[in-house]
C-alpha cells in the first residue's frame, strides 16, 4: 500500500508541475528537466515515472478530466437533492468547461496543450476522441432524461442536440479564453441558458424550477 500511495503522490506532484508550466510558460516549457525543477525533484526521479513528454501530458490531461468529472458529479448530486431541473444541472455542468476562474482557466490551457500535442500523436488523439465522446454521452443522457421527465419534447434526437450543445460550449470556452473581458460570467451563463432553452422546452414533472 505505501508503494502505491507514494506512486500516486509522485504522479500528482509531477502532473501539477506540468500544469503550472503550461499555464505560466506554455507547452514548449514542458520538458523532463524543467518539470523536475518545477516539482522539486531530480530528473532521474521524474524519468522513473515518465519517459516522455506525451506521458506527462497524458497524465496531466487525465487529472484535469477527473477533477472536471468530480465537480460535475457533485453538482448533479446537489441538484438532485435540491430538486433542480435537468436543464439547470446541465447548465452548471457545461459551465465547468468554460474558463471563468483561475482553476478552470488552468484546466482549459491544459486541454489546449493536449489538443496541440494530439495533432501529432495517434495515441493522444485517441484519448482526446474518447474524452470528447464521454462528454457528449453524458449530455446525450441528460437530454434523454429530460425527455422522460417532460423537459424535452418527444422525438428530439438527443445525440444530435448533444453534439450541438457540446460544440457550442467548446466554442464559448475558446471565446472566453481569447477575450475574457468581452465574455463575462453573466454573459456566458446567459448564452448557455439560451442554447439549452432551445432543447429543454418543457417543464419537468419531477423537479422544481430553480
Amino acid at each position: 500500500m505505501p508503494r502505491v500511495a507514494d506512486h500516486d503522490v509522485r504522479h500528482a506532484q509531477i502532473s501539477d508541475a506540468v500544469q503550472r508550466l503550461i499555464v505560466r510558460d506554455g507547452l514548449a516549457a514542458v520538458t523532463v528537466a524543467r518539470t523536475a525543477a518545477e516539482a522539486g525533484m531530480s530528473v532521474g526521479l521524474v524519468q522513473h515515472y515518465f519517459t516522455a513528454k506525451d506521458e506527462m501530458l497524458l497524465t496531466t490531461f487525465t487529472r484535469v478530466n477527473e477533477r472536471f468529472t468530480a465537480r460535475v458529479d457533485a453538482a448533479v448530486n446537489r441538484g438532485e437533492a435540491e430538486g433542480r431541473t435537468i436543464a439547470a444541472m446541465l447548465r452548471q455542468a457545461l459551465a465547468e468547461l468554460v474558463p471563468l476562474d483561475d482553476a478552470r482557466r488552468a484546466e482549459f490551457l491544459v486541454r489546449l496543450a493536449f489538443a496541440d500535442q494530439a495533432a501529432h500523436s495517434a495515441r493522444l488523439a485517441a484519448v482526446q476522441r474518447e474524452t470528447l465522446a464521454g462528454v457528449r454521452a453524458r449530455v446525450t443522457r441528460a437530454i434523454d432524461n429530460g425527455t422522460e421527465c417532460g423537459e424535452v419534447d418527444k422525438g428530439v434526437d438527443a445525440y444530435q442536440q448533444a453534439l450541438r450543445v457540446v460544440a457550442f460550449t467548446e466554442g464559448l470556452a475558446l471565446h472566453t479564453h481569447i477575450d475574457p473581458d468581452g465574455t463575462s460570467e453573466a454573459a456566458v451563463l446567459a448564452a448557455l441558458d439560451d442554447q439549452l432553452d432551445r432543447v429543454f422546452t418543457g417543464t419537468c414533472r419531477q423537479a422544481r424550477r430553480s
